[in-house]
């Protein structure tokens, strides 16, 4: 990989090559991929989509937009201090390329902020609720009209993959969706294969997959524009790193805030907590003056944060050649001096906010949502690609946003599309859809 290419701002359509030398600094294009994710209406049903608790009216509990908003800020940070640091060991990019240290940042900062753009309500859950749906529930009767790894895209759906698909899908009148520069798109994908083989290797790139067959052939030419092919495999984008800590920071700290916030982690512990990430950092007689545990929360948080940047930097820096070789296999958090911190503040959140009754609760009843959503959406799409559709399937169907694709070319391609249609969907509307329908 070199990084004249993996900061390629070409986009969708595009016949000649864009230079950064040419940009208008006033607005340059990595700007305007956050500008067109952030007016997207797929971001902005994330205000009403789960990051961790459900349905919850509380008003410090963060969604998957808030949640996104502050991952774009964290990986903007990590992104411009990086990008600082690979100007001064490869200068040639600034002097003769006109590449800055924002350009790093905005790359950065888009792909985190469209990184949660493709997940289905109620969280995690929502994937398992579609993925489960085709490998035990009644669309598992579509599994022999199938391939192999068409059927896997949809037993394991994932919300990477369909985020890709949001973001680079043609529709009439829009051809290459929302037409983001490769760059950005590169460092959106985290897990460069497809649903199979399953984690062939213990490399981070491989945990999950990172589009459907649908966009296979679209993502083999963004990685070959990007150079992140090597012979048969797909290499990760150096940045998706920065986006994945970014995003790594933020839930391991905003989600023990969300706990404390709701009286599920006591403010003692969780101070307690915090000051062991941040001891060396702390200045004692600033603190000292907080007089609220809120103040107190709140200033740690802060200095926990930046640790983490800071951290996280040093670590992709000092590990540049690795990345760009494609032999750096974990995430930047997994060799952080503070992992020991992180577990423990990850391990008490999964004790007393992830596994907690409540969570567990809201996750079964948005889990039965989901799944009488698809029964129908499934059955009325299916049938009228096979030309065999009735007045209910018609009614159903009559439900669906204009302009959202249902019908597909093939039988694949349908029932991916009404997965992604449910997928798209806010907490509220699958709920109350599905309460509509008998769930």
């Amino acid at each position: 990989m070199n990084w004249e290419s993996l900061l390629s701002l070409r986009r969708f359509g595009d016949t000649n090559k864009r230079l950064r030398a040419e940009q208008d600094n006033l607005r340059l294009g990595f700007e305007v991929d956050y500008d067109r994710i952030v007016f997207s209406n797929p971001f902005r049903s994330l205000q009403d989509k789960t990051q961790v608790i459900p349905f919850s009216k509380t008003d410090f509990v963060h969604t998957r937009l808030t949640h996104s908003l502050e991952v774009s800020v964290v990986g903007r940070s990590i992104g411009r201090l990086s990008g600082k640091a690979i100007l001064e060991k490869h200068p040639h990019l600034q002097t003769v390329l006109g590449y800055q240290p924002n350009d790093f940042g905005a790359i950065t900062a888009a792909a985190s902020l469209a990184h949660d753009i493709g997940n289905p309500p109620f969280g995690h859950s929502g994937e398992k609720a579609i993925g489960h749906f085709f490998s035990s529930g009644k669309g598992l009767q579509y599994k022999a009209e199938l391939s192999v790894t068409e059927f896997q895209d949809l037993c394991d759906f994932e919300g990477n993959a369909n985020g890709l698909k949001i973001l680079t899908d043609s529709l009439p009148g829009t051809e290459g969706g929302l037409r983001l520069s490769y760059a950005t798109l590169g460092a959106f994908v985290k897990y460069p294969k497809a649903s199979l083989p399953i984690k062939p290797t213990s490399h981070v790139a491989d945990k999950k997959y990172g589009y459907f067959q649908a966009q296979a052939t679209f993502f083999k030419g963004l990685a070959d524009e990007l150079t992140l092919i090597d012979g048969d495999t797909f290499l990760r984008h150096p940045l998706a790193y920065l986006v994945e800590a970014a995003d790594d920071i933020c839930y391991t700290i905003i989600d023990f805030e969300d706990g404390i916030n709701l009286g599920w982690i006591s403010e003692d512990y969780a101070l307690e907590y915090l000051i062991n990430l941040v001891h060396d950092r702390i200045d004692s007689k600033k603190y000292a003056q907080l007089e609220y545990k809120p103040q107190r929360l709140s200033y740690l948080r802060a200095l926990a944060i930046n640790s983490l940047i800071q951290d996280a930097v040093k670590i992709f820096i000092e590990n540049e050649a690795a990345i760009l070789e494609g032999t750096f296999d974990a995430a930047l958090l997994d060799k952080s001096q503070y992992k020991a911190q992180i577990e423990d503040i990850i391990s008490l959140s999964v004790r007393n906010i992830y596994q907690s009754k409540e969570v567990i609760q809201k996750e079964v009843i948005g889990h039965r949502a989901i799944t009488v959503l698809l029964e129908h959406y499934t059955h009325a799409a299916v049938q009228k690609w096979r030309g065999d559709v009735h007045t209910f399937d018609k009614l159903i169907l009559s439900l669906v946003p204009e302009g959202t694709p249902i019908e597909g070319k093939t039988l694949y391609e349908t029932l991916l599309n009404v997965s992604c249609f449910i997928a798209s969907l806010s907490d509220g509307k699958a709920l109350r859809m599905a309460q509509d329908m008998g769930s």
